[in-house]
């Protein structure tokens, strides 16, 4: 197809359909023109633009459902509202349903130098008004007219992206139908974020991984690869099984070798025993329906590290349009659950111990991502072991999107405009002062149900755990509507040390518990 047609095409309504082949195509184009944009408008604060904010955890539905309160997590990217805080910069904030007024004000609250007026009047909030299971983007789609009001509000001849939490077909359905770049992963280089294709690319890197098999594609084929680890290293008490597209653990489970016999008739045993001595990290899904979704879509098998001191680091990195990759933040998981297998939140930076060396590990891999086109933010998880005084990481997997990391740094970034040392593992601020954080997506106790977002919000207040931009600590709360429905909700505690974001944190439960008994 020529140019002359992409042109053509280009324009069309939102009412028409293009096919696949023009939409890659289209596609494609925006996102070469993204390049002129980032290295004119991104560095100029004053620059005019528009930020379309898509948050629609395009995943796994049945999956998703499994994570209490996950239809609020569309509230977890209006740390992106933050952006309001340069003042020519328009917002266009999309959800299923509307966000409390209340809410928005609490973010506005904290945007220096701009009065909460100035930015509203660049805001505009938009709702689906649809509460339904599929993706925020599936909703958006349906609604040409809706598309056309996202229209109506981007600044005319100035530039405008979408940033969305993760890109799928829907999104770059989306963007070509709005015209518009992402500043994302192009959805053809989904595959490179699965459990398979991520231990593929860390082994060329030469980035160590834990021993184990990819490209499993049947319950016999993850019980013949069961039986080989067990015979490889007979003391191994427990493998991983994950699904190539699983998130925060809810596509893992765990296999339990206990009493698992070392001869001839363990392939047998482990046959007979799959279901029974199988711990499946998502609640309420059963070993049948488990391997039904794996053999849908394939996976890994890995053993289960152990060690008397582990960590959990990840590096958060990205790849800018103009092809330069950033180091952007170290943390060390905070994992939960039977088996150690979900994320509950993350400390801020990684151990000093190791946060340089992850973040050269970070480096490794997105050079070879940036290789293959990969655009955006993106995850690196490893699990680390401490043997004789030497720290020992293996990397796990890449999460192409924004994750459980993601929310809490920009959130930090955007209060205190400083910026992460990847050379020496530290936070700093303009003034060169230090910050540190304790965020969670997962605090969560039966007595805080009932209580709306006023209510939070006037407790903190009241109890002086709000953030203050005169301290530069505190505490900002995300996923504040989970809170009435599940009595769960996510924060992120600052603090000018390690100790002091954990005492914020510690000091929230503390009045939560308090106020609600």
């Amino acid at each position: 197809m020529g140019t002359d047609s992409v042109q053509q095409i280009q324009g069309f309504s939102t009412d028409v359909q293009a096919t696949p082949a023009q939409e890659k195509l289209i596609f494609h184009q925006l996102q070469s023109q993204f390049v002129e944009q980032f290295q004119t408008t991104f560095p100029d604060k004053l620059a005019e633009r528009t930020v379309i904010v898509v948050p629609s955890l395009t995943l796994d539905q049945e999956i998703l459902s499994k994570i209490k309160g996950h239809f609020y997590y569309e509230e977890r990217l209006l740390c992106m509202l933050m952006l309001l805080r340069m003042p020519r910069t328009h917002v266009v904030y999309l959800t299923s349903v509307p966000v409390d007024p209340g809410i928005i004000d609490y973010y506005l609250h904290l945007l220096p130098g701009i009065t909460g007026e100035h930015a509203k009047q660049r805001l505009t909030l938009l709702s689906c008004y649809d509460a339904s299971s599929r993706s925020l983007t599936e909703k958006i789609l349906e609604r040409p007219r809706l598309m056309k009001r996202i229209q109506e509000h981007i600044l005319p001849h100035r530039p405008a992206h979408i940033t969305c939490f993760n890109v799928t077909r829907y999104e770059r359905t989306l963007a070509v139908k709005l015209n518009l770049p992402i500043y994302g992963c192009d959805p053809d280089l989904a595959f490179l974020g699965t459990k398979s294709a991520a231990r593929k690319l860390f082994k060329k890197c030469g980035v160590i991984v834990p021993d184990g098999f990819e490209d499993v594609t049947s319950r016999r084929e993850v019980v013949d690869c069961l039986t080989q680890l067990k015979y490889k290293y007979p003391a191994l008490r427990k493998a991983v099984i994950k699904m190539n597209d699983g998130f925060s653990g809810e596509g893992n489970a765990v296999f339990n070798y206990k009493e698992a016999p070392l001869d001839e008739t363990l392939h047998a045993w482990i046959t007979a025993h799959l279901f029974s001595n199988l711990s499946i990290v998502a609640d309420n899904l059963d070993a049948e329906r488990f391997f039904e979704k794996f053999e849908w879509m394939e996976g890994i098998v890995e053993v289960f590290l152990e060690g008397e001191e582990k960590a959990s680091p990840s590096v958060q990195c990205r790849i800018n349009p103009a092809g330069k990759i950033d180091v952007l933040s170290t943390h060390d998981q905070v994992l939960g659950g039977e088996d150690g297998q979900v994320f509950l939140g993350a400390r801020f930076p990684a151990n000093k111990d190791y946060a340089a060396e992850i973040g050269s590990y970070g480096v490794i891999v997105s050079e070879a991502l940036q290789h293959l086109g990969v655009l955006g933010r993106f995850g690196i998880d490893f699990m680390s072991i401490q043997e004789e005084g030497v720290w020992k990481h293996y990397a796990i997997e890449i999460n192409l999107r924004k994750g459980g990391t993601t929310h809490p740094y920009l959130m930090l970034q955007f209060l205190t405009e400083g910026d992460y040392d990847a050379a020496t593992g530290n936070y700093y601020m303009k003034d060169g002062k230090q910050r540190y954080y304790f965020a969670t997506d997962n605090l969560q106790h039966e007595c805080f149900r009932g209580l709306t977002p006023y209510d939070l919000i006037d407790i903190a207040m009241c109890n002086g755990l709000h953030y203050s931009n005169a301290t530069e600590e505190g505490v900002m709360f995300h996923l504040i509507t989970t809170l009435s429905q599940y009595g769960k909700v996510g924060l992120v505690a600052i603090g000018s040390s390690p100790e002091r974001a954990k005492d914020w944190h510690d000091e929230v439960i503390k009045v939560l518990l308090r106020e609600c008994r």
